[in-house]
């Protein structure tokens, strides 16, 4: 027994020496976050409402990123990063192991950085920042997630540009590819963003663009499976009831912009998309949808520690069917350590008209609109609240 305490232990230092000296010539960092909270969701399926343990400021994630000095200004890049269930302990991101992020490259200090892999397109990178979702997270997105304002899309097999800053301009540019023998072009995702900061303004603005390949015969396969923007029908952009309807889209495109301006202890932040969702012979729709929606959110950083907002988003549809959402939100966030916060958020949403819902045997039918707020995916009536309280530490 004492024998194999002291093979263990040394084992143990082994290890360690190697990962120091691993550390000390590459500088990798092992990081993370967990989150997880109370949460209450009022008409979370129907009628029905819920209690349930989940996250409510951030999905819980841990990963492995990394440079190398190559001389020059030069620097190899890597970034691996997991996410997981909190409350189970399960892989997210469609069971993928590195679901979040899997990226390498090279940065150097004069011309930019230059990443291929598993990644955020510029929208995320360039306007999100902007939003009052950088704060509050999924409560504040707009319904359904249906312009990725929470930020939880990545685009698979994708080569990203991001150049360096100059006087306070920034680019950005990405291109996914299709994976499609003898047809590039299908199946292709590509976007593009600039942000300007001055002072205390920053503004942003940019486009993102998915198509679907065609099937050779028959309906076209879902797009959340079907392309490398999406892993699965509970990834965003088709996060809940709002727009499940057009998941089988010949192509979505996405125009957005923000801005944000500091003034003291005050954050004053506001978006704009438009979001469409367009249609051929191989969809299960006819035409396109159009989703408008605009964000306005104000934080006050009340001492070193709280931070408190709320928030209005009005988003409307046009198009295939015709609908509009009103949502409005508020959040504490509490830093009790550099590392650990504590919080609380809640967010209402009412919803009128019709939209068009994906069936499970593959079909579509139009009904009457369902309030689903933010990202969460929860759909029951045309009124839903929602609200978590939590905890939120890091590493």
């Amino acid at each position: 027994m004492k024998q194999s305490m002291r093979n263990g232990l040394v084992m143990i230092g082994v290890i360690t020496g190697v990962a120091g000296t691993a550390h000390a010539q590459n500088s990798v960092t092992l990081y993370g976050r967990i989150d997880n909270g109370i949460a209450f969701v009022d008409h979370a399926s129907g009628e029905d409402d819920l209690v349930t343990l989940r996250h409510g400021l951030s999905n819980s994630r841990f990963g492995f990123k990394g440079t190398e000095d190559l001389g020059g200004g030069l620097k190899a890049i890597f970034q691996l990063e997991n996410g997981f269930n909190e409350s189970t302990g399960a892989l997210g991101n469609g069971g993928r192991m590195f679901g979040r992020q899997a990226i390498v490259g090279l940065s150097g200090d004069s011309w930019g950085k230059v990443t291929l892999g598993r990644q955020y397109d510029p929208l995320v990178d360039l306007i999100q920042p902007l939003t009052a979702d950088n704060t509050f997270s999924s409560v504040t997105a707009t319904p359904g997630d249906i312009d990725n304002y929470d930020n939880s899309l990545r685009v698979s097999s994708s080569v990203k540009y991001l150049s360096p800053v100059w006087n306070g301009l920034q680019a950005e540019a990405m291109y996914g590819f299709g994976n499609v023998a003898g047809a590039m072009g299908q199946g292709a995702t590509y976007s593009g963003a600039l942000t300007y900061s001055f002072n205390n303004l920053s503004v942003a603005g940019g486009y993102f663009r998915a198509d679907n390949p065609n099937p050779g015969s028959g309906t076209r396969r879902n797009i959340s499976s079907a392309t490398n923007a999406w892993t699965g029908s509970s990834d965003p952009l088709f996060d809940g009831i709002v727009n499940s309807g057009y998941i089988s889209a010949a192509s979505i495109s996405i125009a957005r912009v923000g801005a944000q301006y500091t003034a003291g202890s005050f954050i004053l932040s506001g978006t704009y998309s438009n979001s469409q969702y367009k249609s051929d012979g191989f969809s299960t729709f006819a035409g396109e949808e159009r989703f408008n929606s605009g964000t306005a959110s104000i934080t006050y950083q009340w001492t070193p520690a709280l931070a408190i907002g709320t928030g209005y988003t009005y988003m409307s549809a046009s198009g295939n069917t015709s609908a509009t959402y009103n949502q409005c939100f508020a959040g504490a966030v509490y830093s009790l350590s550099k590392r650990t916060s504590v919080y609380a958020v809640a967010g209402y949403q009412h919803a009128s008209g019709k939209q068009l819902v994906q069936n499970s045997n593959g079909t579509t039918t139009v009904q009457t609109a369902q309030a689903s707020v933010g990202s969460f995916g929860y759909a029951g009536t045309s009124n839903q609240t929602i609200a978590i309280i939590g905890v939120r530490t890091g590493f």
